[in-house]
């Protein structure tokens, strides 16, 4: 007896990853007072241990910070974490040694909406079906663009990039949903309100088809760089019938024969403490932190 499977259903399109968000930082301290101690993530222990750059982890995915004047994303991006109640508590740990910055955070509409110290808008979620098997990382980047934007700029995704595209509609505002492997999204958000300029910072994703995108790219003059073997920028979305730009988001494009890509990345478990320290749970495992069987909590003696 033969058996009949929708097989288009496990496509996920040409981006494989969206792997790092890379926004500049003017004060390490302070970014390692929000991004680590705060949100609790960790600091890559092997690559930019200097103070020019650092690497933050969240799951498999990165921020890169590089210590420069400050980048502020015109949009928001979604974090999903563990427990948003621990969350807010070293939030209101960190708050008083960021004051005199733009940090912010409010609890609504069933997530914590977070501001860096320099403005850059964050959502963190809690883990849910909508976000797949993610428990820890980065489910989408998403950018303001005018109205009548989010159609063309799906179309350029699937056309161009190889993308699998959706278009929604968010408490009446058209966003374009580009897929990116099975849980994360780079999402174009129409708003009538004011868009915040385009300052420099960068995503990188994964492609499957290296060269088609190039060579797609390359026939309409929207190569920005030619990194080197395995990778490649652009950064102008643009309509496709027109050239009209669209939207300006600098894409670092490599091939799955990067070196680095599907590199293990070191991720705490940021419910550890000094005072109640629980052996064998320093690491953050996908699908949550358990305890160890047969592990016990200790309390260890600050020193």
């Amino acid at each position: 007896m033969s058996t009949s499977f929708d097989r288009s259903a496990d496509d996920v399109g040409n981006i494989l990853a969206l792997e790092h968000l890379n926004v500049q930082v003017p004060d390490q301290l302070k970014a390692t007072l929000f991004y680590v101690v705060g949100l609790g993530l960790t600091r890559d222990p092997y690559m930019m241990v200097g103070p020019d750059s650092m690497w933050v982890n969240a799951g498999r995915n990165q921020f890169h910070l590089l210590t420069r004047t400050q980048q502020v994303v015109n949009g928001r991006t979604g974090i999903v974490v563990g427990d948003l109640d621990a969350l807010q508590r070293r939030l209101e740990f960190v708050q008083p040694q960021l004051a005199g910055t733009a940090f912010s955070f409010e609890r609504k509409d069933g997530a914590l909406h977070l501001r860096c110290p320099w403005g850059n808008h964050f959502i963190c979620h809690a883990p849910g079906a909508s976000f797949g098997r993610m428990t820890l990382g980065l489910p989408y980047v998403e950018v303001d663009v005018a109205p009548g934007a989010a159609a063309a700029i799906a179309r350029f995704y699937r056309e161009i990039v190889g993308a699998r595209t959706r278009m929604l509609d968010d408490a009446g505002n058209a966003v374009a949903a580009v897929q990116c492997g099975t849980d994360q999204q780079i999402r174009y958000r129409e708003t009538a309100g004011p868009i915040g300029p385009y300052d420099g910072w960068h995503i990188q994703i994964y492609v499957g088809d290296f060269t088609g995108v190039h060579r797609s790219l390359e026939a309409r003059g929207l190569v920005a760089e030619e990194s080197n073997t395995h990778q490649y920028r652009f950064t102008d979305i643009v309509d496709l019938d027109d050239g009209r730009k669209l939207a300006t988001v600098e894409h670092e494009v490599r091939s799955v024969l990067h070196p680095m890509f599907g590199r293990p990345l070191v991720n705490r478990n940021p419910a550890q403490s000094v005072g109640a320290y629980t052996l064998g749970s320093d690491a953050w495992v996908q699908g949550g932190t358990p305890i160890r069987l047969g592990a016990k909590k200790v309390a260890v003696m600050p020193t």
